[in-house]
């Protein structure tokens, strides 16, 4: 009975000094490329903080022009000042971008696209995780909205550039919670059956699946698109949710720091040679395996119709 007393007294003194071999063996993926970047341009969407803004810091290391696609300037002009003073490179831009309403999203890649030749490098990582019920300004399911509409509006209005400016890359950052995810088409807005948790991992099947059906598209274009699980990382994803900010504080020694979580975004931004593998799915900077849903084509091509639809977009 006193030896079990002392071992759960000790145990959390034994977590703590275990804690950094742990996330070390959690986080053993590391982007490995020496890939220099100057003249490339790339954008990276929710770069003002978190995951995004350690992406962004690396490409600018790299000699990058790097634009920070944020909803709140203010905050990314800050961050673009923090990583202009790190990286000695003063070509990271800050553009208004907020993913919830398209008329932002088309104002965003007009600007773009007046202001730039070229686009090498397009990271789609902003994102939203269980909020209580609500619409982007379109009247779309605000997971479904931000995380998958967003990016795939964001994503087709600069596809002529990434083609004219091929070879180059399209990252999805999606996560491991696809694995619950279901495309409800019945019930894509979530006005039929709504779970936040769930919503959530519903976006996270469709960035995958458009990852999948965009790849197929693209094929001999010279434009290549991954999705990749970032891990469980240090962020401001769960803001929604006091349960989730619970456990994060409660597991923090073994969550990944945004420098960790980063690195799958930038190997398959940055890898050599990966074009052949164009449409999989990476984490921990290796391809790794979707659910039967995010493997099923017949959905990603269902899926893609339908996203053009509610979009505007005309379907070809």
């Amino acid at each position: 009975m006193i030896g079990v007393l002392l071992l759960l007294l000790l145990l959390p003194l034994l977590l703590f000094i275990a804690a950094p071999q742990i996330r070390k063996m959690l986080s053993n993926g590391v982007c490995t490329s020496t890939a220099q970047l100057p003249g490339k341009v790339a954008v990276v969407t929710g770069a003002n903080t978190g995951i995004g803004k350690e992406t962004a810091k690396e490409l600018a290391q790299r000699g990058a022009r790097v634009y920070i696609a944020c909803r709140d300037v203010q905050k990314g002009e800050l961050v673009a000042r923090e990583i202009q003073t790190m990286t000695g490179n003063q070509q990271v831009f800050v553009r208004k971008l907020d993913l919830a309403d398209t008329k932002s999203i088309r104002a965003f890649a007009e600007g773009f696209l007046a202001e730039e030749k070229h686009l090498h490098i397009l990271i789609n990582n902003a994102g939203v995780m269980m909020c209580p019920y609500s619409k982007t300004a379109d009247g779309f399911e605000m997971h479904i909205g931000v995380n998958h509409l967003g990016h795939f509006l964001l994503t087709h209005l600069l596809l002529g550039k990434l083609k004219e400016s091929a070879p180059s890359r399209v990252v999805n950052v999606s996560s491991l919670a696809h694995l619950l995810g279901r495309i409800h088409f019945h019930n894509l807005q979530g006005e039929k059956f709504y779970s936040a948790g769930l919503a959530y991992c519903h976006s996270k099947l469709a960035n995958i699946l458009f990852t999948k059906e965009l790849a197929r598209r693209l094929e001999g274009s010279g434009v290549s698109v991954y999705s990749v699980h970032p891990g469980t990382v240090h962020s401001e994803l769960v803001r929604h949710s006091f349960f989730m900010r619970c456990m994060w504080r409660l597991f923090s020694f073994f969550i990944k720091t945004p420098e960790q979580g980063a690195q799958t975004s930038l190997h398959c931004a940055l890898a050599e040679g990966l074009e052949i593998l164009s449409g999989n799915h990476f984490s921990d900077c290796r391809v790794t395996w979707v659910s039967a849903q995010a493997r099923n084509m017949t959905i990603a091509r269902r899926l893609w119709d339908v996203s053009c639809d509610l979009l505007g977009i005309p379907m070809d």
